[in-house]
């Protein structure tokens, strides 16, 4: 295959298009997060990932599954759970059985906000989406996207 081939670049051209419905959507549902409720998307995404942690078997996340569920670098994880914890809406505590490890679980004044921001979070992705939908390139991503049944 060369760069030229039409098989890359309609590869290339998905790519875009995947890429613009990402930004579009992130894009809105910042805005609409700042607004109502001054949480940036990746701090609302945090305490969302965080908040479904249980006490059974695994489920606990460590930084690195955090990291990695949020799609962020560990370091830059680490930055968002020490604004977040600044703001008492996370605490971090020792893992009881093994003392190197350190979990992070969100605080009630979290849990809150994460319940108020959530239907904000919702209605700022499905008008995300709808007006995506309008767009004759993004429109197959969106169906796709709708399509998902993707376990919380």
């Amino acid at each position: 295959m060369t760069a030229t081939d039409p098989a890359l670049t309609a590869l290339a051209q998905g790519w875009c298009a995947l890429s613009a419905l990402h930004g579009r959507i992130e894009a809105h549902i910042e805005r609409a997060l700042q607004a109502g409720h001054d949480l940036s998307v990746r701090e609302y995404s945090l305490l969302d990932v965080l908040s479904r942690q249980h006490d059974g078997e695994g489920g606990h996340l460590q930084m690195k599954q955090v990291a990695d569920a949020v799609v962020l670098s560990q370091s830059a994880t680490t930055r968002l759970v020490a604004r977040l914890e600044d703001r008492g809406l996370l605490e971090r505590y020792l893992c009881p059985t093994d003392r190197r490890g350190i979990y992070t679980n969100v605080t009630p004044a979290g849990l809150r906000l994460l319940d108020e921001a959530r239907p904000t979070n919702d209605a700022a992705l499905r008008e995300a989406l709808d007006e995506a939908s309008k767009n004759a390139e993004l429109a197959p991503l969106v169906r796709a996207v709708e399509s998902l049944n993707v376990p919380a």
